[in-house]
């Protein structure tokens, strides 16, 4: 998500109900105005020296090339890059992602995502290239099924933000002069082309459509959806509206402001707080969770933008009123908790997504700065811990979901903190990102997310999004006025941080008709306070006044365990007591039991020990009883699922420490039930690999002397995991790693596997065992083809990478250039034979013991829960129960994988051998020992 060029200081906030501003380049002028006052005001005590803010902006630059060179060279025209196997991602030819796909449509999506990225980080000529390649190359009319949301923010987007700068080149003479408006045509095909998703009677787009056929079409393979996203029909306007102006062609806003009307029209009228998810057809709410983070987002940012842009009062008066809902309900600061829309007292949830963090810069927009700073701040501390943002993560931040594919909603908040008030302190936090990007993502082949941030291990995807973002909202954090090739202000940002100007308020304007169906909810005139504040307002003549703020938050995530009194319990306070909650619930307590049969619950004493749990609504005391036991059924079945899962370990890593990757490398693996505890030994086990003989491991090895020492590699199947582990052991090996004989299966798209032993005592098993889907362990097969010599580190969570190693090979390579290196050759090359695929006859074993783990044997307490009258709703998420503070951090992930049964990996495709992904990796190399000179 993006926040706004314009007004950087200040929000869109509005006055009372009296005349507003007009036109958003007044908006724009006062935001100015208050950003260079604050500037003003900073404290200069810490501040950046210029030279450091030069280099850091400079690294910038150099990180945007390796990302941005590695995907011309090694994926284009593919829509992504595959960074740790060093090619493109082409739909259909990669096991299915499920929705995640559905940004990819065939028409080389990175490429258009960055353009204007080229223009700000002042790479116009590599930007006339960009443009002359998407012009020439790039086809919209794919049969392929996209998400008309992700292709409206992403590809409209990228095409309409990149006529904006190509039009602003042009005009200032030196570039460009031969374009002719080309991306803006194809920008109006594409409007065309996502037209046919309207075709609703509510208006809602559905959110799919086929770029060739439409919706509904024989041929569509789409338009059966009934569901979608509140973000994802609320998040077109500023795009349809930017190509309406632009063209002259009215529809597109029209159906745009249609859509945007009609969610206004279905909010909840007491609470003004808007779903999840909403029937297309109908408005009915499928989802009633409502937050700030996924699936509801961008709707809020583009309902302020909207009136910034477009300078439409109403789109201000929804803003502001869904903004109060949100302080008053959702905002619990530092945190920003999901609620139900019904009963917006009670949480919905007990963690947060990685997406609200976007919301701080948005607040900056609106002109409301403590809880931006409080909540950027809490966020900040999670970084600091994990060294990313995880997906998702708990109130007491333990991670919930661990999974970050580089995210840029925190920089974009930092940026606009930072540009609010002039405070040294962002650009620290601009650094931190920078050096953990480089540290911790960094891969031959460009940037790769993080798998798992409590293991380090890597993903194969960098999403369009991180070159469109992350270098856009960092180059600018630490650029001047005159780094510029133009003057940032006269544009606004789309979620996409894509660039439109602001001068399209007064071109070609739409004839808006104000929704009068419903008036609106009167609200505190406070709400109303500002319109791109003062600095007395922001900061009451205090210019440590955003320190004051973070002070207390320091260690909020380390060193406390925040839970705050519910909403519920708050406003309650002396009066009847809330719902009993299942994580409070004691079956020996008499008054919770009365509590249960007040709700319609009855409790039942099997013969095993175990209480069961039974609802009946139609005995509850009352309607509103009978809603409480059901949600108290469903976080009781939550909890269950919750603690079935901790059984579970969390996943290890797989770091590939010799040359040339010196720890860049980091496959996720599956841990095992037995051998060495890799979370009790910081340090890992390190060595180098060998293949064994037999390649399955399971009769007595018959080259003891190659794997004498070493780790252990073999092939899974034909007999028991812990068979294998004592086979290797007895041949002298430190450790082992298990290869997946699956073809083409991935971490990326399968869940965690955890090997079991074989129902026998396995502590005579000391040496650690890890398990690799067969996507990670060729990457270690190559690797041997081409180095003979690989050393891997198997540890709990990837290391840091060794630069001592690194610069002394690299003074070897110097010195000795035309000589062999003696020491590589006595690590005798360990062939990978080819391996028969045998019939899995032995494999049920391992599937039964480590494939499909089942729960411990029930306790004398433990609860099985049924639901006779009415069933608990199925949701999307898992609501984590809210866990007893602690600082341990290693929470089973959530997998949410989709996997095409009949697709098969094209491994083939633009594949580069080991020599060409190395071949200008020496430069890389020396710009890390140049930047790390600096640095000292």
């Amino acid at each position: 998500m993006s926040g706004a060029a314009g007004c950087q200081g200040g929000g869109g906030g509005g006055g009372d109900r009296g005349p507003r501003w007009r036109r958003p380049w007044k908006l724009l002028a006062l935001g100015l105005l208050s950003a260079s006052s604050v500037l003003a005001a900073a404290p200069g005590a810490g501040a950046m020296s210029k030279e450091e803010k030069r280099r850091l902006g400079n690294q910038v630059l150099e990180m945007f090339d390796h990302a941005y060179s590695n995907y011309m060279e090694h994926a284009y025209p593919a829509d992504e890059l595959m960074p740790l196997t060093c090619r493109g991602r082409v739909r259909g030819q990669e096991p299915s992602r499920g929705d995640v796909d559905d940004a990819l449509g065939k028409f080389s999506l990175t490429l258009i995502d960055t353009l204007d990225t080229l223009v700000v980080l002042n790479k116009t000529k590599e930007f006339e290239e960009a443009v002359k390649k998407v012009i020439k190359d790039v086809n919209l009319d794919n049969d392929i099924v996209v998400s008309v949301f992700e292709t409206n923010i992403r590809v409209l987007g990228g095409l309409l933000g990149g006529h904006s700068v190509a039009i602003m080149l042009k005009e200032k003479g030196e570039y460009m002069q031969w374009y002719n408006g080309e991306l803006l045509q194809m920008a109006k095909e594409l409007g065309y082309k996502l037209l046919p998703a309207f075709n609703t009677t509510s208006g809602l787009p559905y959110p799919r459509v086929n770029l060739k056929f439409g919706v509904r079409h024989p041929e569509a393979r789409t338009g059966t959806e009934t569901d979608t996203c509140t973000a994802c029909a609320g998040t077109l306007i500023l795009e349809f509206a930017a190509l309406s102006r632009f063209t002259g062609t009215s529809i597109f806003e029209e159906y745009a402001r249609k859509a945007l009307d009609f969610i206004w029209e279905k909010r909840q009228r007491s609470s003004n707080l808007v779903g999840v998810t909403i029937n297309i057809h109908t408005g009915d709410w499928v989802r009633k969770d409502s937050g700030v983070g996924a699936g509801i987002d961008s709707y809020y940012e583009y309902l302020l933008k909207a009136y910034v842009l477009l300078g439409d009062d109403s789109f201000l008066e929804r803003f502001n009123t869904h903004y109060d809902a949100i302080m008053r309900y959702i905002s619990q600061p530092p945190l920003l908790l999901d609620v139900h829309i019904h009963k917006p007292m009670l949480n919905a949830r007990t963690w947060m997504d990685s997406l609200l963090a976007f919301f701080p810069g948005l607040q900056v927009l609106k002109g409301d700065i403590r809880p931006a700073i409080e909540t950027h701040e809490m966020l900040y501390q999670v970084i600091k811990k994990h060294n990313f943002l995880p997906e998702a993560f708990t109130t007491d931040f333990r991670v919930h979901w661990a999974q970050h594919p580089l995210r840029p909603e925190f920089a974009e908040s930092t940026y606009f903190l930072y540009k609010a008030t002039g405070d040294p302190y962002y650009l620290e936090v601009g650094k931190t990102l920078i050096e953990n990007l480089n540290k911790y993502a960094r891969v031959p082949c460009g940037f790769a997310a993080m798998k798992d941030v409590r293991t380090g291990s890597h993903e194969d995807r960098m999403d369009s999004f991180f070159l469109a973002e992350m270098f856009k909202y960092l180059y600018l954090l630490f650029a001047d006025k005159e780094d510029m090739i133009f003057d940032i202000e006269d544009y606004i940002f789309t979620t996409e941080a894509h660039l439109l100007p602001l001068w399209l308020s007064t071109t070609n304007q739409t004839v808006s008709k104000k929704n009068t169906t419903t008036e609106y909810t009167e609200l505190d005139d406070s709400n109303f306070d500002w319109t791109c504040p003062n600095t007395q307002i922001l900061f009451p003549n205090d210019p440590m006044f955003a320190q004051s703020i973070r002070e207390p938050l320091k260690n909020v995530v380390d060193k406390s365990c925040p839970r705050g009194i519910s909403r519920a319990e708050e406003s309650l306070g002396s009066g009847p007591k809330p719902p009993l909650r299942a994580r409070d619930f004691m079956a020996s307590n008499p008054e919770h039991l009365e509590i249960l049969k007040k709700m319609g619950v009855s409790l039942i004493h099997l013969k095993d020990g175990r209480v069961q749990l039974v609802q009946h609504a139609v005995q509850a005391a009352s309607s509103l009883d009978a809603e409480d036991g059901l949600r108290f059924m469903q976080e009781m079945i939550e909890l269950s699922s919750q603690q079935q899962k901790e059984q579970q370990l969390p996943p290890r890593a797989v770091q590939i420490v010799s040359h040339p990757f010196f720890g860049r490398v980091v496959l996720t693996a599956g841990p095992a039930q037995f051998g060495m505890d890799l979370s009790k030994h910081k340090a890992g086990t390190r060595g180098f690999v060998a293949t064994i003989k037999p390649y399955n491991g399971c009769s007595e090895i018959t080259n003891p002397e190659a794997v004498k020492e070493k780790i252990a590699l073999m092939q899974r199947g034909q007999c028991m995991f812990a068979e294998k582990a004592r086979n290797i052991q007895k041949a002298g090996a430190i450790g082992g790693i298990v290869i997946d004989d699956n073809e083409g299966s991935s971490s990326d798209t399968a869940p965690l596997f955890q090997m079991a032993g074989d129902g026998k005592n396995t502590d005579d098993i000391t040496i650690p065992m890890l398990f690799l889907f067969n996507k990670e362990g060729n990457i270690i097969l190559d690797a041997i083809r081409e180095y003979e010599a690989v050393e891997v580190l198997l540890s709990d969570k990837a290391k840091d990478r060794d630069l001592e190693m690194e610069n002394m090979d690299q003074k070897l390579s110097e010195n000795d250039s035309h000589k062999q290196n003696s020491e590589e050759a006595t690590s005798a090359s360990q062939d990978v034979g080819a391996v028969s695929e045998e019939p899995e006859e032995g494999e049920s074993s391992d599937v039964t013991d480590s494939e499909s783990l089942s729960p411990a044997d029930a306790s004398s307490d433990s609860i099985s829960i049924s639901n006779q009258d009415s069933s608990v709703p199925g949701t999307d998420e898992t609501s984590a129960p809210e866990p007893a503070c602690t600082q341990g951090d290693h929470q089973p992930q959530e997998q949410k994988t989709e996997t095409e049964s009949n697709s098969k990996v094209n491994w083939d495709n633009k594949v580069q051998p080991m020599e060409s992904i190395l071949a200008d990796w020496n430069e890389d190399i020396e710009a890390f020992e140049m930047m790390e000179k600096d640095e000292l």
